[in-house]
């Protein structure tokens, strides 16, 4: 059954080449490399938010609006590197672990903005961390000081393309999780300013105004915000 008109990936097969390097950056497993090129293999799959466009070293994939069947969240064909899990049961309560080594925080996979599923369940209700790729390679404490009680989501406002996607990824995601507060985690250079710009275009496409903490790491690890 055929449904409403929504984003789509369409894909220029005299563009591909064959490379596969949007396979892995498809977290839907929507795509799949047949006879030598990319296809999409499934349309309920493909949540049209374009998180494998700029992996294309040639420009073959572009989003299009198109009648297509319902995007489906919860389908088998998931990328496993790519599939949504709630990591909750495996936070330890606090202290170290057996080895003395610090427990982990993180409490949801995948974490990187384009691989998120915005529907993906962990997302309700959270308390949402946007932070930088660096931080947590930064400051030693990130997880205790900042990690704790919070869904992570990493993206680098410099070196990522295309901002819409990521803004109109966010958008649904403040709009319709019920998203309680935001912590954003930047460090001191000014081209990371640009996460809590994304942030706020996001809350005005998506109508909401959701609280927002921001902290600033340095070069050094220590919080300066």
């Amino acid at each position: 059954m055929i449904g409403k008109i929504r984003k789509m990936i369409e894909i220029d097969e005299d563009l591909c080449d064959g490379c596969a390097q949007c396979i892995p950056n498809c977290p839907e497993g929507a795509l799949q490399i047949i006879d030598g090129k990319a296809r999409l293999v499934s349309e309920t799959s493909c949540d049209g938010l374009g998180a494998c466009l700029g992996h294309c070293p040639t420009g073959a994939l572009k989003v299009v609006e198109r009648e297509a069947e319902p995007y489906a969240a919860h389908h088998t064909g998931e990328c496993p590197g790519s599939r949504s899990m709630y990591l909750s049961d495996n936070v330890p309560k606090a202290g170290a672990s057996a080895s003395g080594s610090r427990p982990s925080e993180l409490r949801n996979w995948p974490v990187q903005l384009h691989l998120i599923n915005p529907d993906a369940p962990y997302l309700e209700g959270a308390d949402l961390l946007l932070a930088a790729d660096c931080v947590p390679f930064a400051m030693a404490s990130f997880h205790e000081e900042i990690l704790q009680g919070r869904v992570l989501i990493i993206l680098c406002p410099k070196l990522d393309k295309d901002s819409e996607i990521y803004i109109e990824k966010l958008a649904h995601i403040f709009a319709t999780k019920g998203i309680k507060s935001i912590t954003i985690a930047h460090m001191e250079v000014p081209c990371c300013f640009g996460i809590l710009q994304l942030v706020k275009e996001a809350q005005a496409s998506a109508g909401t105004s959701i609280p927002i903490n921001e902290k600033i790491i340095s070069i050094r690890g220590q919080v300066k915000k």
